[in-house]
């Protein structure tokens, strides 16, 4: 994820909710042979004069969220050594960490596996040779706003420019997200890539984070996918439910347990730390609701590249009902290149991990290549 050139990250109350039309409570679906009128829930005039309500709790641990690494650092008692590479790397791309997450660090520890995912380096500024602002070349598969389209038979949008946390490896930390967050709208036009074509049964949010949107939102979306036919599954990629467990509440299971659509969630988590009992109770209503729960993790130096990390990572998944999906090794982003763990070093992490662990929890190490068709197994 590089230098950010997008405007700063919105809060939630940030043109976060649908920009429809405020003159009536029905939109115009169109198809490759009909055009039928389905109810959407749009605001009305007088719903922007309403008296505003408290947000929701995720919504404002989302806002006050540590963006400043002096903070960081002070609240985590860490050497002030520390402080000139943390402002460096902040200049470059924001800091970012909720209360939730910082809760699960051990403060004075900066070799702590959370704090190390999110803790700017002056590393970050040094630049390496391989390592781009667009790894997986992704803007050459955009062919509309917020629409990535790469693999045969799905299609990404970006739900979000946000994240709830800010992954200092992050592939798209450079992202042009001013130029792929979509008005209501636009969002027609890239649902119109996936109306006139049959051989797109999955739609995948994205973002950013696509739970950093607010769930009117979401349901607004859900509802527009779930009218094309040929559809069977909605993917969603999130780190919200470990950062901010709080995020899986009543208004999100509703939308996600209304569609007719397969629901798969997929998780980014790297290391055992992060799942507290608030992350466990979140993948339970999650399941109960009828999720499929898989995870991603990212290989990365200090983090988890040893065996016993890995394979304490998928028991902990699984004691989460969460099944260990892939394993990737670090796409070669700009600012990141500190996390780098050679391949014949991730091939021996992953064979010492299957003599440790059963086969259902074994991950998948894969990395992406943007010419690809499909993650590379390695």
């Amino acid at each position: 994820m590089i230098t950010r050139s997008p405007a700063p990250l919105q809060r939630h109350d940030e043109a976060e909710e649908p920009a429809i039309a405020t003159t009536g409570t029905a939109a115009i679906t169109t198809t490759a042979n009909t055009t039928a009128t389905t109810h959407v829930d749009v605001p009305t005039d007088s719903e922007h004069t309403a008296p505003l309500s408290l947000p929701p709790a995720w919504q404002a641990q989302l806002s006050g969220a540590i963006r400043d690494p002096r903070e960081l650092c002070r609240r985590l008692g860490l050497d002030e050594r520390w402080l000139p590479g943390a402002e460096e790397g902040h200049a470059l791309f924001e800091v970012r960490v909720p209360e939730a997450f910082l809760a699960r660090m051990r403060p004075g520890d900066p070799d702590d596996p959370l704090l190390r995912q999110v803790l700017p380096l002056g590393e970050e500024a040094h630049p390496t040779p391989g390592y781009v602002a667009d790894p997986l070349e992704e803007a050459a598969h955009t062919p509309a706003k917020g629409l990535i389209h790469k693999y045969h038979g799905r299609v990404l949008l970006i739900t979000s420019p946000a994240c709830a946390v800010n992954c200092r490896y992050c592939f798209r930390r450079h992202f042009p997200y001013a130029e792929n967050s979509p008005s209501m709208a636009q969002w027609e036009a890239s649902l119109d890539t996936l109306r006139n074509d049959p051989s797109i049964t999955e739609a995948i949010l994205s973002g950013g984070d696509p739970l950093a949107t607010s769930d009117r939102r979401l349901a607004w979306l859900s509802e527009r996918l779930e009218a094309i036919p040929h559809l069977k599954r909605l993917r969603i990629h999130t780190r919200l439910p470990v950062v901010i467990p709080e995020r899986i509440d009543t208004e999100l299971l509703g939308w996600l347990g209304a569609t007719r659509l397969q629901r798969v969630m997929v998780l980014h988590i790297n290391h055992a730390n992060e799942i507290d009992e608030a992350v466990i109770a979140a993948c339970r209503r999650l399941s109960d609701a009828g999720v499929t729960l898989l995870n991603q993790s990212v290989l990365l130096r200090g983090v988890n590249d040893q065996v016993e990390t890995l394979a304490a990572l998928s028991e902990r998944l699984f004691e989460a009902g969460v099944l260990p999906y892939y394993l990737h090794v670090l796409d070669p982003v700009a600012g990141a290149a500190h996390f780098d763990v050679p391949d014949d070093e991730a091939r021996e992490l992953v064979a010492g991990l299957r003599d440790v662990l059963p086969g259902f929890l074994m991950p998948r190490l894969v990395r992406e290549i943007p010419s690809e068709g499909s993650k590379t197994p390695l």
